[in-house]
């Protein structure tokens, strides 16, 4: 299974993908949409855009993205919520299925803590995809965001197999 994972925000939109086989989640590309300047319909046109020619380019079959958290104030909230609006219309058009986790959930999988910070995210992230190098912070969440959705719906299938 090829997971998309997505760490929406109005100027820069992360994006990581792995392959699921198993337990064993293999990287594949990450990387960021950056909207640079410009007025929100114009930056949300560009996430929209970005997300679909790497949706056509990769061809997952399920697509995680964080759950909208009120951070700075509302105006940043809604923007954020704009931003993930976005890149999920980008997928719906290939029926892929959405997943949201909230921050903390998506640091408790990760990390054992929901109020890790995102250097300890990034750290996990580089171990668990054995990767060589850190990949850049918001490529670094969306990639987090994926192996949550991975680790939850393993757990989801074990715990269905028990029942």
């Amino acid at each position: 299974m090829r997971i998309l994972g997505i760490d929406p925000g109005s100027r820069v939109t992360g994006y990581g993908i792995i392959d699921v086989s198993g337990r064993i989640a293999k990287y594949v590309d990450s990387g960021c949409v950056r909207t640079g300047a410009g007025d929100l319909p114009e930056r949300l046109k560009k996430i929209h855009l970005g997300v679909r020619e790497i949706v056509q380019h990769y061809q997952p079959q399920e697509m995680a993205i964080e759950q909208v958290f009120m951070h700075k104030s509302a105006g940043s909230a809604l923007k954020l919520g704009q931003a993930r609006a976005a890149a999920m219309c980008a997928v719906f058009d290939h029926d892929i299925t959405v997943y949201e986790y909230a921050a903390r959930q998506i640091k408790q999988a990760l990390v054992g803590k929901g109020s890790a910070d995102k250097t300890q995210v990034q750290h996990m992230v580089k171990i668990l995809l054995k990767l060589k190098g850190d990949p850049q912070m918001d490529a670094s969440d969306a990639l987090a965001v994926a192996l949550c959705h991975m680790h939850t719906h393993q757990t989801y299938l074990a715990t269905q197999a028990l029942s």
